[in-house]
């Protein structure tokens, strides 16, 4: 209900229903846990049917989790193209009818079968070989390395207690099944905080709310570091990014042309131009290049979208002259820029 709470208000609104199939996922595991509770005093009879429900159950939890990787924006590389195929719900669902078959057939005949035991098992290990990369690339690239190492981990467990289950070591698979699962439903929470931490801290502050401050530390070494700070993005505190000497010299240049005169316009050259004036920019390129440095230093390095942040942040920064006079300007309030001495 909490995943599907946070799907309600946010992700619905996305058309994003990764939320919903992991909230299915651990819904299988609570009927699971009731299956189990059902036939704690059953007879050697029920045996074969409390084993099939539960195989059920593993198997629906494991095909809700592989419908949920689509719907992460984060794909690992070597499976990125596999997930995000049109074919991955056949490619996913054939393997998934040809466990589920021979399952259905050993509840309603009572039979039992070691190799039909194991269909789960196997399903359950190709879900947590493409879970546990996926995982590790969501948090990674959320720059939460520490909730990535424990989803290594906890996918490990989950390895481990599999293993359990095809020894059938019923003592050690009962603790290591209750480690595991209380640790997958705890990351997929922090997955779900983690994507609204995201969604939070990518939102493009307006004009008015944004705040620059240029600075340039210098290295015992004898070379400079030369820094801008932005201030005013949600769910976060400051941002430092690293420019180039030659990128942050163009943004200070925009930033003391606001400050020192009334207009504070910086003029673009046009193309073949050969004549002896000189201009503030040479060319478009160098403002692509100046705000692919900054989105990289502020979101990470292909973190970033041309909707969704270059062309908003380029909006926040930057007003081109309404008579295409190819003249731009930080358009920044004079309080909210702030140069330190150099």
């Amino acid at each position: 209900m909490a995943l599907m709470s946070i799907w309600y208000h946010i992700g619905k609104k996305q058309k994003d229903f990764g939320p919903v199939w992991l909230a299915l996922s651990i819904l299988c595991w609570a009927f699971s846990g009731l299956v189990e509770v059902t036939y704690l005093d059953g007879n050697e009879a029920s045996y074969p049917v409390k084993e099939g429900l539960r195989s059920v159950f593993s198997l629906l939890n494991s095909l809700f989790i592989l419908l949920a990787l689509p719907w992460f924006k984060y794909l690992p590389k070597p499976f990125a193209g596999l997930i995000k195929n049109k074919f991955w719900p056949y490619i996913i669902g054939i393997p998934f009818v040809f466990a589920l078959l021979p399952t259905l057939h050993k509840i309603f005949l009572g039979r039992s079968a070691s190799a039909i035991n194991e269909l789960d098992v196997y399903y359950a290990l190709l879900t947590l070989i493409f879970l546990g990369f996926v995982l590790w690339e969501s948090f990674i690239k959320r720059r939460l390395p520490l909730l990535g190492f424990l989803a290594i981990i906890t996918v490990l467990i989950t390895l481990i207690a599999q293993v359990y289950k095809l020894m059938d070591n019923t003592i050690n698979l009962l603790l290591f099944s209750a480690i595991f699962k209380t640790s997958l439903i705890m990351l997929f929470f922090a997955l779900a905080l983690s994507w609204v931490k995201e969604l939070t801290e990518t939102v493009i502050p307006e004009t008015y709310q944004l705040k620059l401050l240029f600075r340039k530390r210098n290295k015992s070494s004898g070379t400079s570091n030369y820094e801008v700070t932005l201030k005013g993005f949600p769910g976060h505190g400051d941002r430092t990014v690293q420019l180039t000497p030659a990128l942050h010299r163009l943004l200070k240049t925009f930033a003391e042309r606001r400050l020192v005169t009334t207009e504070g316009w910086l003029e673009i050259k046009p193309k073949n131009f050969d004549g002896a004036k000189n201009y503030d920019i040479n060319d478009h390129n160098e403002l692509k290049r100046l705000m692919e440095a900054l989105l990289n230093g502020l979101f990470g390095k292909k973190n970033w979208t041309k909707n969704k942040h270059f062309t908003p942040l380029k909006n926040t920064l930057f007003e081109m002259s309404e008579n295409r006079e190819r003249k731009i300007r930080l358009q920044l309030p004079k309080e909210n820029i702030h140069i330190e001495n150099e």
